[in-house]
């Protein structure tokens, strides 16, 4: 299993075991992190699931499709490690990966 550190806007930490081939929000949803709605369900649809990914890992995980970028456009507070943790599968490579929730989402 892979581990997950998530990160609130308040600083508070979870470290959250997740499965491989989920996504960071299902992991997130699963877990009732705070601050991740997800409200398209994982569809790339909306950016309620925008987090900051640790600037350790943005060069570490794949970049951001198109789609990706157009919705990042409607979250709240974009910064360039910005990312839809529905777009971020879970997988052996990215164990430890540590993301942070925005103050609110878009």
């Amino acid at each position: 299993m892979t581990t997950i550190t998530f990160i609130d806007s308040t600083g508070t930490s979870r470290a959250i075991k997740a499965d491989d081939g989920s996504t960071v929000m299902e992991t997130a949803l699963r877990n009732n992190v705070p601050g991740i709605e997800g409200e398209c369900g994982g569809a790339c649809a909306c950016a309620t699931c925008h987090v900051y990914v640790d600037e350790a890992w943005a060069d570490r995980i794949p970049k951001a499709e198109q789609m990706e970028e157009d919705m990042l456009d409607f979250a709240f507070d974009v910064r360039p490690t910005s990312r839809l943790s529905c777009q971020i599968r879970v997988r052996a490579e990215i164990d430890g990966l540590t993301v942070t929730t925005p103050e609110r989402q878009g």
